[in-house]
């Protein structure tokens, strides 16, 4: 009887107060949306991460006509000079995975590929260009170990990391998401005061009847559970929808979009909304019903 009565009386709350429930499920929606997308873009960049570092090589480049660097002092890399780096190289495996050579006849063939059609090319000779061990590590963060060894050393010129390279991408990704979290969190400071401006609303215009069951020997709990039923219920919805939307777009943007046009890097799955869902929905409810049990403390007043 008393759950038949919470229910019924859920159901007419939900139906008196429709404008201030259809306002909650849509900031609730905008809210978890955002935070999911904040979320997803994290783990974007982790995937990019975990791709890129995995090809990232470490450049260790010669001294070559042009250098003016100290370790180059002496002019260009002697085959002495390489021959010690080359062994160097062979002493730190296994963390040291691959070792290539490139001549300078090879990274002149690269330059001219990657600046085809460019003016600059036409300034540049292969004598001019830099020898360098690309070196293939079975830990691309153990960079520094590989930097210490070759850095400043006679023949380098210098050593570069292709992470750096790739770290301005991730930046601006990151930067993204935290604008993504910021922007929920605002939402989320819109949300509670939705919230609690429908269980205030709730209250008054239900003062008699809650009055009266209160006079009937009502308990707290009785009185309040409806309440908090139609915030609740509010917020799942709005949750779900948000949900849908997360899924919608890693699947027919993400997937088939971005994922179908290039394979430069792997791209989060719908499997990654799925496992976020229900801590997003649960953490949705459980706040929805905090703030809905504080505010009945404050306004339900009998």
């Amino acid at each position: 009887m008393r759950l038949q009565f919470i229910l019924s009386e859920t159901l007419a709350g939900l139906k008196r107060n429709l404008s201030m429930v259809i306002s909650v499920v849509l900031v609730a929606l905008a809210t978890m949306f955002l935070v999911g997308m904040g979320w997803l873009a994290q783990r974007q960049v982790d995937a990019s991460k975990d791709y890129w570092y995995d090809k990232v090589e470490v450049s260790i480049f010669l001294c070559g006509s042009v250098s003016s660097v100290a370790s180059c002092s002496d002019g260009e890399v002697t085959q002495a000079q390489k021959d010690q780096i080359e062994q160097q190289l062979n002493s730190l495996r296994p963390l040291v995975q691959k070792v290539y050579f490139e001549s300078k006849e090879q990274a002149f063939a690269r330059f001219q590929q990657q600046f085809k059609g460019s003016a600059i090319v036409k300034g540049v000779t292969a004598d001019q260009m830099p020898e360098s061990y690309r070196v293939k590590l079975t830990d691309p963060k153990k960079f520094d170990v590989i930097a210490s060894s070759f850095q400043g050393a006679p023949g380098v010129e210098l050593v570069q990391d292709q992470r750096e390279l790739l770290k301005p991408l991730f930046d601006i990704i990151t930067y993204l998401t935290y604008g993504a979290l910021g922007f929920a969190g605002v939402m989320l400071l819109l949300f509670l005061l939705i919230n609690t401006t429908m269980i205030r609303l709730s209250a008054y215009t239900r003062r008699r009847e809650t009055g009266i069951m209160r006079l009937v020997g009502a308990s707290n709990f009785t009185i309040q559970v409806p309440f908090i039923l139609e915030t609740v219920i509010a917020t799942f919805v709005g949750g779900v929808l948000a949900i849908v939307g997360l899924w919608a777009g890693v699947q027919f943007f993400v997937q088939d979009r971005l994922a179908g046009a290039t394979r430069v890097t792997n791209f989060i799955g719908t499997g990654v909304v799925f496992s976020t869902a229900p801590w997003l929905l649960l953490g949705g409810v459980i706040l929805a019903a905090l703030v809905s049990a504080v505010t009945l403390r404050f306004y339900l007043r009998v």
